[in-house]
């Protein structure tokens, strides 16, 4: 849920600006295979997986739904590319370990595509902290987002300790480690966060001030 602060902005300004799919896209992808993952006959007694991660599937397939209505028509294209393969891949998945395994090894292959999925959503915002670093600024790194991150899977990654599940507790270290990376990231720019916008509109200004005066100097011309 901790997203809904950065879909309030793009939904008021009606535009995804600089704001990356990605994450999103592949946390859909990550929340169907894991509810795959822990249905009963892969992974007996992972009910709590099940509840979190349909409620997950919903929220991030919503937050995809408001970047296709608010991204630019490019955009969209390559949004409906990533779906396009997040459900090939979750159908390929579902009907290889239904119809090719069965106990033990169904669980294993559901894990692993789980695991491989979880360390790309961990992953996803790679993209956005080399902006971060390039830009120095944290317009479009959420702060919410990147605790959420934190806080989730060092919380999954307990959970798994606990419960001695590998394909669970391999991808939330992970994630625990690049969510203290964005805290760290976040930390060190923060006082930054409107760098980027101010660059932009100097930018924008400078380039208007120079069409003004290269009209003026042909209107003198032309004189």
């Amino acid at each position: 849920m901790a997203p809904m602060i950065t879909f309030k902005r793009i939904i008021s300004k009606r535009s995804t600006e600089q704001f990356s799919s990605i994450p999103y896209v592949i946390a859909l992808l990550n929340c169907l295979l894991s509810v795959w993952y822990s249905l009963p006959f892969v992974s007996p007694d992972n009910l709590l997986v099940t509840i979190v991660n349909s409620i997950g599937a919903g929220l991030e397939a919503t937050y995809v739904l408001i970047f296709l209505i608010f991204a630019p028509k490019k955009e969209k294209a390559k949004i409906c590319g990533y779906l396009f393969v997040v459900f090939s891949i979750v159908s390929c998945v579902a009907l290889i370990s239904l119809l090719a395994f069965h106990g033990n090894k169904r669980k294993l292959l559901c894990g692993f595509a789980f695991t491989i999925s979880c360390i790309m959503m961990y992953g996803s915002p790679l993209s956005v902290m080399r902006l971060v670093i390039k830009s120095k600024s944290v317009e479009y790194m959420p702060f919410f987002l990147s605790l959420a991150v934190f806080i989730c899977s060092i919380s999954w990654f307990i959970f798994a300790l606990l419960g001695k599940d590998p394909f669970i507790l391999v991808p939330n270290a992970i994630g625990t480690l690049l969510g203290a990376v964005q805290l760290i990231l976040y930390g060190i720019y923060r006082d930054n966060r409107g760098v980027v916008k101010k660059d932009e509109m100097n930018e924008s200004i400078e380039t208007r001030t120079g069409e003004l005066q290269d009209k003026k100097l042909a209107y003198n011309g032309d004189a």
